[in-house]
């Protein structure tokens, strides 16, 4: 799979976030190395920290599933009322790049070579940065440092 579908399917299941309190919709795709993919949608609550990101749940839905190989994930990003504009409905555009938080980067280093790892970061259908996880968390802590 091309990082252009991965991106459409974030794009695409931004509808299903649910953001009553943020209004900030986000959504992720995640490719494993054999070419599936998980999708996840950020999910708010009342109490706040009990939230959970897009990136998160898409990988916690993978490993629950017995993934452990991962290629790369596309985030995109977006306040709730962007998805009704013209140019969304028309073009599937979103305002800006929507980067991971630090909780879910390190989430994706915990199931990723940073060397290899993709994080696709997404405006519109064909318009995304690629961006190795070693870029958006340098110096990072794995699991190689508590493993023996």
């Amino acid at each position: 799979m091309d990082y252009t579908a991965l991106a459409s399917i974030a794009i695409d299941k931004l509808k299903y976030s649910y953001t009553p309190y943020s209004g900030f919709n986000v959504a992720a795709a995640l490719l494993t190395e054999d070419g599936k993919v998980y999708f996840g949608v950020n999910i708010e609550n009342a109490a706040y920290t009990p939230s959970n990101c897009a990136e998160r749940t898409a990988f916690f839905k993978a490993v629950s599933e017995g993934e452990r190989h991962f290629k790369a994930i596309a985030v995109a990003g977006c306040r709730k009322s962007h998805l009704e504009t013209r140019e969304y409905k028309e073009q599937s555009r979103l305002p800006a790049l929507c980067p991971p938080c630090g909780v879910c980067r390190q989430v994706m280093r915990e199931f990723c070579d940073p060397e290899t790892f993709d994080v696709v970061l997404v405006s519109g259908k064909d318009d995304y940065r690629v961006m190795k996880l070693k870029e958006l968390l340098p110096e990072s802590f794995g699991p190689e440092f508590v493993i023996d």
